[in-house]
């Protein structure tokens, strides 16, 4: 992956076409020139078009100089992407595709993550052209409202609309355990307590009374800071006002996570999630398919991968359950299933202990006790 970010970050830098473009409006205004002065001298027509031709030739020449540094550019980053990517044809194949039918989850996937990252003139382009998209008509002005409350607290450190909305929603945000309405507020005496310490004593005052019961500790600390307000180097709560930068984008954070869960959406998009997910995992199946392509098998289980990928935890959303007999992992055809001793193992497993039918004695392999096959309990995961 270096040599492809190399190469494009060359290519970006070549991609200039200002010096191109400057070089054909310099062709054009030859041509103008050379009409305009036909036009008022036809006499001179002659000896005007043999100048224009080597004018233009001269100017064409500087127009192709000024394109083979970015073809060469593209044909570099092109041999780039051939060359890390040289096993994806060996993993192609037609013979499973989980999203062929799956067309409308895809348009409304990329019409979501359009909406999500604020780009609502693309979004109705896209939403237009691609046809029609199950998503609410009310979902775009919801998240032009979480972008401009977004945009009031980056560029103009304004967190009256952040603490109006979550005044607003303090209901359902505390069903949530969610502490966004004081984290606002919290943010929004730092900021004062740094630039207005006057203010912010009495924005204190005025605010923090309703969160005494569940946030006293907290509140404690912020007032016990103005006692070192001459010396603030001295001030054990220094911390809470070392990096103000961090604080407001933790809370810009907090306030998107809230805003997309009351509406029930996760805090990042899912199309990013999962592309992201893809590009971990695409160097691992593609040095499989080679391997495979070596050995000439295949991969037979469509619903499992097939080698293990470790994602970042914050890509890991649902538990998974490895049959500790079988060592495979549980799907919805093959899932856990609960020994009445409470050992777990895969349906699979659990049939082959138990050969002569479900009303056979068969012995858990974790513990001597013994039970029958209808005696099992499937487990949700």
């Amino acid at each position: 992956m270096e040599a492809i970010q190399k190469e494009y970050e060359r290519l970006n830098k070549r991609a200039n076409l200002s010096k191109s473009i400057k070089d054909v409006d310099h062709c054009l205004r030859l041509l103008e020139n050379a009409r305009e002065a036909i036009l008022r001298d036809p006499t001179t027509s002659k000896v005007t078009l043999v100048k224009l031709q080597q004018a233009m030739s001269t100017g064409l020449s500087k127009v192709q100089d000024d394109h083979k540094e970015i073809y060469t550019g593209l044909n570099r980053y092109g041999k780039a992407l051939d060359k890390t990517f040289k096993a994806a044809s060996t993993y192609s194949t037609t013979d499973y595709d989980a999203l062929t039918s799956q067309a409308p989850l895809i348009k409304r996937a990329i019409a979501m993550h359009l909406i999500r990252e604020g780009q609502f003139s693309v979004a109705d382009c896209f939403v237009t052209e691609a046809g029609p998209i199950d998503i609410p008509p009310e979902l775009q002005q919801e998240f032009q409202e979480m972008y401009e409350i977004l945009d009031a607290m980056r560029t103009r450190r304004d967190l009256s609309l952040a603490i109006g909305w979550a005044h607003q929603k303090s209901v359902q945000l505390e069903q949530r355990g969610s502490n966004l309405e004081f984290e606002l507020c919290k943010l929004q005496f730092i900021w004062l307590f740094i630039e207005l310490p006057d203010r912010a004593m009495a924005y204190a005052r005025r605010e923090f009374s309703r969160f005494q019961e569940k946030h006293l500790k907290d509140i404690q600390q912020l007032m016990c800071a103005f006692l070192f307000l001459q010396s603030p180097e001295k001030s054990p709560y220094s911390r809470i006002f070392a990096d103000p930068e961090k604080s407001w984008n933790d809370v810009a954070h907090s306030f998107t996570k809230e805003f997309c869960s009351l509406l029930g959406l996760s805090a990042e998009s899912p199309l990013y999630i999962a592309a992201t997910a893809g590009a971990i995992a695409l160097p691992t199946l593609l040095k499989m398919a080679s391997i495979m392509k070596e050995k000439k098998t295949e991969w037979s289980t469509v619903n499992e991968l097939p080698a293990e990928i470790a994602l970042p935890p914050g890509y890991q959303f649902h538990s998974i359950f490895v049959c500790p007999v079988s060592k495979d992992q549980t799907t919805d055809s093959n899932p856990p299933m609960m020994l009445p001793c409470g050992h777990v193992i895969a349906q699979e497993s659990l049939q082959r202990l138990a050969k002569g039918g479900s009303s056979v004695t068969l012995k858990c392999p974790y513990c001597p006790r013994e039970s029958s096959l209808h005696h099992a309990k499937p487990v949700i995961i």
